[in-house]
């Protein structure tokens, strides 16, 4: 039997309570690595192929040593590029610098090397020299030098006053680069009486001429290219070395062998030397165009400084019979800057030596 609730109603029972809900937790955030960057660089210049124009033709010095950085630089730029060779001779090297000045590529991919006085060529107001050297992207020099005037040893000609006595006729790859200046220079303010035979491609063309006997010998010849090229004529003393052209003797030549200032008496006219002469200390110079991209401009600065400091580097060039004594980017400008602080009365003179 059924028993009835009390007050005959029903009971509701309690509606059931939820658990209180928290609002839900987010997870906790991890910091998403950025993907490495590449060097814009480096990504340039991957799998491209760098030029190396040399002013001058095949197996001289300046090629030479040309070859031997070519053979290690491309390891020093990022992006590891091909590094070529490209012979672009005339003029005594003023065409290929006319074309890095103002033809090649503004990129970074054409560089190269030329005569060391062609900066002071455009000072005098050469009309070949279409380029301004304070413009270029400087990379460096290889060397110092010394340069010296030799002649066969077979001539009469045993002395610098030899020279003086009679004429004397040198081989020049242009009027204007050192082959064909320096003797200019040594007629005007010392007496000499070199006659030059200009026209040559390159260094080992002037060689050749002096094996066969087109001419008596050559003058503004770099030491580290006799070394490397030619050591067999010293040795053998196939030529004999007149003078050393430049502010100081060289340790490897024979200490007799007189400096051309020291048949200069004139203040002025030493003067006028030591300018000329200034250009010794950038033997090798290199340059890139002008407007480079700053940055590749810099990865070809430092990628020639190091290289210069490359072991693999100088065990190439000690082979090869190269002397290297570098001089960086800002030490080249320096030199170049003072190129161009001449004083005007030494310019004028220049001029006149030049129009000779």
């Amino acid at each position: 039997m059924l028993v009835a609730a009390a007050c005959g109603g029903t009971t509701t029972p309690p509606a059931a309570t939820s658990a209180p809900t928290s609002a839900p937790t987010a997870a906790p955030t991890v910091a998403a690595t950025p993907a490495p960057t590449q060097d814009p660089v480096a990504a340039f210049y991957a799998g491209k192929t760098v030029r190396l124009i040399v002013g001058y033709s095949p197996g001289g010095g300046y090629d030479t040593y040309a070859r031997t950085l070519a053979a290690h630089i491309g390891k020093q730029i990022p992006g590891n590029p091909t590094v070529i060779v490209e012979n672009m001779a005339g003029a005594g090297s003023m065409k290929a610098l006319n074309y890095i000045y103002s033809a090649a590529p503004k990129d970074g991919t054409v560089f190269g090397t030329f005569g060391r006085g062609l900066p002071e060529a455009e000072l005098r107001g050469d009309e070949g020299a279409q380029f301004k050297s304070k413009e270029l992207t400087w990379l460096g020099s290889m060397n110092e030098e010394v340069s010296v005037c030799v002649v066969r040893s077979d001539t009469p000609i045993k002395t610098l006053e030899d020279a003086m006595k009679q004429t004397v006729t040198v081989g020049a790859t242009g009027p204007n680069d050192d082959t064909g200046f320096f003797p200019r220079i040594l007629n005007a303010l010392v007496g000499t009486k070199f006659e030059l035979k200009t026209g040559y491609p390159g260094g080992s063309d002037v060689l050749l001429a002096v094996e066969r006997g087109e001419v008596m010998g050559r003058c503004g010849w770099s030491w580290s290219s006799v070394v490397s090229t030619k050591q067999q004529w010293i040795t053998d003393k196939y030529v004999t070395i007149l003078t050393q052209m430049s502010l100081n003797k060289h340790p490897d030549i024979p200490k007799e062998v007189p400096l051309a200032t020291e048949f200069v008496k004139n203040p002025d006219d030493k003067l006028l030397l030591e300018v000329i002469f200034a250009r010794q200390a950038m033997g090798r110079p290199y340059a890139a165009p002008p407007g480079l991209p700053a940055e590749r401009a810099k990865a070809l600065q430092d990628a020639f400084e190091k290289t210069l400091k490359d072991p693999a580097f100088l065990e190439a060039a000690k082979k090869a019979k190269q002397e290297i004594n570098p001089a960086n980017a800002a030490a080249v400008k320096a030199i170049i800057d003072k190129i161009f602080s001449t004083p005007p009365a030494l310019v004028a003179k220049l001029k006149e030596i030049a129009a000779e």
